[in-house]
């Protein structure tokens, strides 16, 4: 089915308001951040006589500060009240801080504007609960990842814009202050307007009780989300990127100075490149998880930011300037575009990486607890990021160079990566289901959307070759428990991918009449718990590309446990590498070659009364039909 492009939701009123609301948020706040940080650098003795260094690790810290106290009353506060009214609040209050910092410029006051930036982290605060939780409530599944890739480009981009703005108008002679001051109220206004459109978005629990004390509803938060493992083992996978990011972007600065011997230009080039990949690779997403939540792309994500982490240290070794050069002279350096990919690919594979997890977080998250949820993630990301800080500070004590950084970082995220992977292998898993679809074969999937986003159900498909399963796996939005032979379950390799997808192994009544029944409770109970459930009713491959006759065991399921049954029909499979013919096993496997087509076709939902082996055979036969 084809899908309109996640760009279409910037022409939709549920989205575009919103998203130019939060950008022009995270715009502002870094126009002022870089333009207070910048003026104290440059032109500290007119305003204080603080040490500037302090002050330049004191200012980003106190903006991250109400992050750590406020994010848990901010997530009860999003929970509690209608969103689109809530955001015009958090903007009337940006409106307010902005004028505060204004005054704090027009007279030199330095208190005021750092009021101001702890003001600027309240304001972030209480609207990033509102940010993720509104995503859900107003789009649909299949643009939940296209949406949540926007999101995030935008923020980078009106990061970089900001960062860039606010440093170039601070210096501008004669009036750079006073174009500071009027610029971020305009835009505090401009986004205050933007808000005006957001659509009324209910609150996802009005009755809630919301406990003040922020350090006991901070660890009730966590205790919450804990009992979820696959959202809270993502809260902890979204945090460890920024701790990865932290560490890598602290160190552009001085990196830019003192090992590409750049000025001022050449760390806002990197900044930029790096920006522009986040955005670009958020944009990505959508095109490569085919408008579902794909947490394949997460393990590929990570693997990208370990391998350029990695590149990024011995494309620094290769470095051999040393004479002081600004952008342009940085560019005709020996080595330079090498840097630059690296730096480009770090933030793509950074945006493939996190994209994915926010919508595993919005779509397996209780949705009355989601702002809460996200509350707590957000503690949880200043807080990996303060730990990124104090290794950062231990490395550079202990004597590594700014280029071992990088490289400790990239083994660090590896290490990660496995630890994550492992204790929740469907992330492995449906990378490898991903990879099988996008490199050896290409899949045309019919109706997907008729595959239920939540709730029991069983899905029947006809038996074409071993990797069924995991053809089936990678086109649904959500896990499934696969029954399937034991002998196809303990086919090595396959075996270990089955397992850890939850397979549920089954045998013949003749040959192993316990495991069959242990078979049918296993599916009784994970029906019980909301699974979809998929069967091969077949009981064996086929030899011959036909079908064989459909086998009574799900008249067997939808009686003893009444859902939906989804059919599904697989075709392009047949002669691959992946199927067998009667009597030579090689006869057919490699007539189809790499990168044949395949479709998934899906059925309208049977009712439980209707489900008869007889009559869902007759529907899939009707859904192979439709093959071209």
């Amino acid at each position: 089915m084809s899908k309109s492009s996640q760009f279409s939701l910037l022409r939709q009123r549920r989205f575009a308001p919103f998203f130019w609301t939060q950008f022009f948020g995270a715009f502002n706040d870094n126009v002022f951040k870089t333009a207070l940080l910048t003026i104290l650098t440059y032109e500290a003795l007119s305003w204080t006589s603080m040490n500037v260094s302090l002050l330049n690790n004191l200012i980003p810290g106190l903006f991250i500060l109400p992050f750590v106290v406020f994010s848990a009353t901010a997530g009860q506060l999003a929970d509690k009240f209608e969103k689109s009214r809530l955001a015009r609040y958090v903007k009337v209050l940006e409106i307010v801080i902005m004028s505060i910092a204004a005054v704090g410029w027009m007279t030199h006051t330095l208190w005021l504007l750092i009021l101001a930036i702890v003001g600027m982290g309240v304001h972030s605060t209480i609207f990033g609960p509102v940010k993720y939780a509104y995503l859900p409530q107003q789009l649909r599944q299949d643009e939940l990842v296209g949406g949540n890739g926007i999101i995030e480009m935008g923020t980078f981009v009106g990061i970089l814009l900001g960062e860039v703005l606010g440093a170039v108008l601070v210096v501008h002679k004669p009036w750079g202050i006073e174009l500071v001051a009027g610029g971020t109220v305009t835009i505090a206004i401009v986004g205050w307007l933007f808000s005006r459109g957001i659509p009324l978005t209910p609150a996802a629990e009005p009755a809630l009780k919301i406990n003040w004390n922020p350090i006991t509803e901070t660890a009730r938060n966590l205790s919450f989300s804990r009992k979820n493992r696959p959202v809270f083992l993502a809260m902890l996978a979204n945090s460890w990127f920024w701790f990865y990011g932290a560490i890598v972007l602290a160190q552009f600065p001085l990196y830019a100075k003192n090992y590409l011997h750049g000025d001022h230009s050449v760390f806002v080039l990197l900044l930029t490149v790096f920006s522009l990949g986040v955005g670009a690779g958020s944009l990505l997403c959508e095109r490569l998880s085919g408008h579902k939540v794909e947490i394949g792309l997460v393990p590929f994500g990570a693997i990208g930011l370990s391998v350029f982490g990695l590149d990024l240290f011995l494309a620094s070794l290769g470095y051999t300037n040393t004479a002081a050069v600004d952008m342009g002279g940085f560019v005709q350096q020996h080595g330079s575009w090498r840097i630059l990919f690296d730096c480009v690919m770090i933030g793509l594979f950074g945006g493939l990486y996190i994209v994915p997890l926010f919508a595993v977080i919005q779509t397996r998250c209780d949705r009355r607890h989601l702002s809460r949820t996200i509350a707590g993630m957000n503690i949880m990301n200043a807080l990996f990021m303060v730990v990124a800080a104090l290794v950062a500070m231990v490395l550079l004590q202990s004597g590594f160079t700014i280029p071992q950084i990088f490289l400790v970082t990239a083994i660090l995220n590896a290490i990660v990566a496995i630890y994550i992977f492992t204790v929740v292998p469907e992330y492995l898993v449906r990378f490898i289901a991903w990879i099988l679809i996008h490199t050896i074969h290409r899949v045309k999937t019919i109706n997907r959307d008729l595959i239920p986003d939540e709730g029991a159900a069983v899905l029947v498909c006809n038996h074409v070759s071993y990797v069924d399963a995991i053809v089936i796996m990678a086109a649904s939005p959500r896990p499934i428990r696969f029954v399937m032979d034991h002998r196809i379950f303990k086919i090595p390799v396959l075996a270990w991918v089955f397992k850890t997808a939850k397979a549920i192994p089954i045998a013949p009544a003749k040959e192993n009449p316990q495991l069959m029944e242990r078979a049918f409770d296993q599916i009784a109970a994970a029906l019980a718990d909301g699974d979809l459930v998929c069967i091969f009713p077949e009981g064996k491959l086929t030899s011959t590309g036909e079908m064989n006759e459909f086998r009574g065991g799900i008249k067997k399921i939808v009686d003893r446990t009444p859902v939906p049954v989804i059919p599904m029909a697989l075709s392009g499979l047949w002669g691959s590498m992946w199927t067998r013919s009667a009597g030579n096993p090689f006869h057919r496997s490699f007539k189809r070659g790499p990168l044949s087509a395949l479709q998934l076709a899906v059925g309208e939902p049977v009712a439980p009364a209707q489900a008869t082996p007889e009559y869902l055979q007759q529907q899939v036969q009707a859904l192979r039909g439709a093959w071209q």
